[in-house]
């Protein structure tokens, strides 16, 4: 949601990019590489948010396809194509699920649209996600989903990059008010850990793209006003849910988390 216009431009540093980059993936170029790099080399260790963020949202696509009626997702923000997609994920369970993959950023678009070409059941569209009525009355959106049936809105790893005065508890009430009952709101977010690593990371972001919040356990709650937050509530990532993964997060239940995987929440919520 960083980059402007459709062109790719490789001297610009992209948020999807820099991301791509910490989970191993190829679809990056040496200015992302470079802000990667700080994080890597300054701030030993921060990698872990963006795994454990990946980890979240594979287990909570997997726990609404495995556990609802729900068949149709849209992933706003949805960032580079890695492993274990959204639609991946939900087809491997429930192979009719449909989903809608929005973001501006224009590699994104190229790269998913390459990706999803054979996929009738999904789309990938260019909007911002702090336009949220674009994003709705979308041709794309409205051949894909039903909005009379239960909808799975993932916000992962995106509301963050939306600052205060952009209104991100704004937009989630947009879907709120748009969708039925019955359907599930997905939130990961950077979480406050009032320390230095916390202050460090927000500063790399804030130089480099203007945007990138950290915001406490109870302002992400607020996020998702109106809505009843399912259990165990907003956690760190990594402790959400983590038997949905197949085992045990921590089988011992012994270990603690790392000040780097204390710095991703996750939460989940359902329209009643």
């Amino acid at each position: 949601m960083t980059s402007e216009g459709t062109s790719i431009d490789a001297t610009k540093p992209s948020i999807a990019r820099v991301y791509d980059y910490l989970l191993g993936g190829k679809d990056n170029y040496a200015v992302d590489r470079e802000i990667g790099d700080v994080f890597k080399r300054d701030l030993p260790g921060s990698v872990a948010i963006a795994f454990a963020n990946r980890a979240a949202l594979t287990r909570a696509v997997a726990e609404i396809a495995t556990t609802t009626d729900i068949t149709q997702f849209i992933d706003l923000g949805s960032g580079l194509p890695t492993a274990d997609n959204v639609h991946q994920v939900a087809q491997r369970h429930v192979p009719e699920s449909r989903v809608v993959y929005v973001d501006i950023d224009p590699q994104v678009l190229v790269h998913g649209r390459a990706l999803l070409e054979e996929n009738d059941r999904t789309r990938v569209i260019e909007a911002d996600v702090r336009d949220p009525e674009a994003v709705y009355n979308h041709p794309e959106t409205r051949a894909l989903i039903d909005f009379e049936r239960p909808v799975a809105v993932m916000f992962s790893a995106v509301l963050h990059h939306v600052n205060d005065e952009e209104g991100p508890a704004g937009i989630v009430r947009y879907w709120r008010d748009r969708v039925p009952s019955g359907s599930y709101f997905f939130v990961s977010h950077f979480r406050s850990g009032d320390n230095p690593e916390t202050a460090e990371a927000e500063q790399v972001l804030q130089k480099t793209f203007g945007r990138g919040r950290w915001r406490t356990d109870a302002q992400i709650a607020h996020l998702l006003d109106g809505l009843e937050i399912l259990d165990p509530g907003v956690v760190p990532a990594p402790l959400w849910r983590p038997q949905t993964a197949g085992k045990a997060w921590n089988d011992s239940g012994e270990r603690e988390l790392t000040v780097w995987e204390q710095l991703i929440a996750a939460g989940m919520a359902r329209k009643a």
